[in-house]
């Protein structure tokens, strides 16, 4: 190629060049306007159907409707987020490409040995011209580039300030113990405590006998002892299976019919109930306080409340959270020694089985803007803390024992409101998480990561299935995926059906998926292929359960649809708690409990 040549080609290439970056630049400054005119998050319209929500409170339609735009909404910005970053990295192409055709240009230039005479004039204003257009290049590059990095975060501004109160119609219990927690004695015992402030314990005894802090027995957390009580979101491991059998399949909550009690909660919360012996914990908050509740689970008295207050390094302001999250949406953990709980402000601490306080610590405000709600789960007296958010994913393990950490690993991954699994493979644990993007296994002991898949997409909010050496992860918006956990390779994909919130169950060879729009789907876990399908046209953000040889799925109104486990459909009963209620059940003894809006359900004989 002759010297001429070259200098065409770059040429050419320059100017090719010079003409992507402008249109890309162009678009993208086009984009950024667009955004910052029209708030996708924000939405006027979203506004106006809160506002009309205030007024008809017990409208499913109006209520779907919201879900419905709140999802294009999301989907939305994502897609802008996707423009955005995408447009950048072209830009950047096409900026290096310009610059290296330039180069070559000139460079082939300067060997012209005899370049024509031209006047000085006709010099001066090329220089000039070349300048302007260098400038004005420069420019449009830097506002594009600009433009790019002031949207990336838009998200963070997100919060919707209209808050939906619906009124719930308490029907007539008849037949129901209902335990009036008002009319129980309190009696406070102030606890001083090294290193921190005077810890104020409440202790709610029956006029017969008071609850006393006593030493809790020392019990040996094996996977029996696990699988003998409900110590954990979604029970055993976090899987999703109950080992306890004779479990009710019919009740009423308004009739009364097969509710063995009704306790009512302080405070509101969103996390399901855990149980470990002839005890069972929740947690709620409101704008005053943080709380845990331990109440017996034979006859449902409340035997003591714990505050979360008092904690070094709390947050003064409250983080602003979203009505369906809430401050206190993760579910509980205990080892039989002490119950841990965590809120939206980062706040984490234990007590005894008693109520005794036994550490407190702050991890940090997550930065969701939505709420915490990663559940906890407890294992080889470590307690484990998924803290994905928009600042960077981490999977923290503390001392059971003191609240001391163990250790801390930084992730891979972008904010997930999913929780931790253990599963047992080769005959050692490991904690399975999911987000976005990877699905990933760690050691129990050192945090170290054995494996990580890249297959997630978008605001992971279901935990992993596991059964049988198989991995499913799910996440609406993006896909399902099997994974098998000792290869790490993906056995199959799909995209019908696909849970927001609650978590696939995988068991003995099926997967069960449940989605926020109402169908409840069945899968061979090994080949995808799909077996029943079953429209209940309710919002289902709780997990579905296996215990007894079949399916306990609760909808949002608080109808609970039990299913016989096989490959073909088959309902047993719908059952009415007699209030709303989007938590998973707890199961032990014969019994099922049951977190409402307001009350707390034991039912059974």
């Amino acid at each position: 190629m002759t010297n001429n040549e070259k200098i065409k080609l770059a040429q050419n290439i320059a100017v090719i060049a010079g003409i992507f970056c402008s249109v890309v630049a162009l678009l993208l400054l086009l984009n950024f306007w667009q955004i910052s005119k029209a708030d996708p998050i924000e939405s006027k319209a979203l506004e106006v159907l809160f506002e009309r929500l205030k007024d008809e409170p017990n409208n499913d339609g109006l209520k779907a409707e919201i879900r419905s735009y709140d999802l294009l909404a999301r989907k939305a910005y994502f897609n802008s987020q996707w423009q955005i970053q995408t447009g950048a990295l072209l830009l950047l192409f096409g900026a290096i490409i310009l610059a290296f055709a330039l180069r070559v240009y000139y460079a082939a230039k300067a060997k012209i040995e005899a370049p024509d005479k031209v006047l000085e004039n006709e010099i001066a204003s090329r220089i000039l011209a070349q300048k302007g257009i260098i400038i004005t290049g420069a420019a449009v590059f830097v506002l594009a580039i600009a433009a790019s990095f002031a949207s990336v975060n838009y998200l963070d501004k997100y919060n919707i300030e209209a808050v939906v109160a619906e009124n719930i119609i308490q029907p007539t219990d008849e037949g129901i113990q209902v335990i009036d927690v008002s009319s129980a004695k309190t009696d406070s015992v102030q606890i001083t405590a090294t290193g921190d402030s005077t810890v104020l314990v409440t202790a709610v005894a029956t006029d017969s006998a008071k609850v006393e802090a006593q030493p809790a027995a020392v019990v040996s957390l094996t996977a029996q002892t696990i699988k003998n009580n409900h110590n954990s979101f979604r029970g055993p491991f976090g899987q999703g299976v109950s080992y306890h059998k004779n479990i009710p399949t019919q009740w009423d909550g308004a009739a009364g019919t097969n509710i063995a009690w009704k306790a009512a909660i302080p405070k509101h919360g969103y996390n399901s109930p855990v149980i470990w012996g002839d005890k069972i914990f929740v947690s709620g908050s409101d704008k005053e306080s943080r709380e845990v509740y331990c109440f017996s689970r034979l006859d449902g008295k409340l035997l003591w409340t714990g505050k979360a207050d008092n904690i070094q390094g709390s947050p003064a302001t409250l983080p602003k959270v979203t009505e369906d999250t809430g401050l206190s949406a993760p579910t509980l953990a205990t080892d039989g020694q002490r119950v841990f709980a965590i809120f939206a402000t980062g706040d984490a601490i234990a007590f005894d089985m008693n109520g005794t306080r036994a550490w407190a610590k702050n991890l940090g405000v997550p930065d969701n803007h939505y709420g915490h709600s990663s559940s906890l789960i407890v294992w080889d007296n470590k307690l484990f803390v998924q803290y994905d958010t928009n600042r960077g994913g981490k999977i923290i393990a503390l001392n059971a024992a003191t609240g001391e950490t163990a250790w801390e690993k930084t992730r891979a991954s972008k904010i997930s409101w999913a929780s931790p699994v253990l599963a047992q493979v080769d005959g050692k644990y490991q904690l399975i998480l999911t987000a976005d993007p990877i699905v990933a296994g760690y050691d129990t002991k050192t945090g170290e990561e054995l494996w990580q898949v890249k297959c997630m997409m978008g605001e992971v909010g279901p935990s992993v299935g596991f059964a049988d050496g198989i991995v499913v992860a799910a996440n609406e918006y993006a896909k399902m995926v099997a994974i098998d956990v000792k290869t790490h390779q993906i056995l199959w994909e799909g995209d019908e059906y696909l849970p927001e919130a609650s978590s696939p169950l995988a068991h003995s060879g099926l997967l069960i998926i449940a989605t926020s729009y109402g169908v409840m789907a069945c899968y061979d876990l090994k080949t995808g292929d799909k077996y029943w399908e079953h429209d209940v046209g309710k919002t289902l953000y709780s997990s579905p359960m296996f215990a007894d040889g079949k399916i306990f799925m609760m909808d949002n109104d608080g109808v609970m649809r039990i299913y016989e486990f096989g490959k073909e459909m088959k309902l047993i009963s719908e059952n009415k708690l007699g209030e709303h209620a989007g938590t998973t059940p707890a199961f032990a003894d014969g019994k099922i409990y049951i977190r409402g809006d307001k009350n707390l359900y034991c039912i059974g004989k």
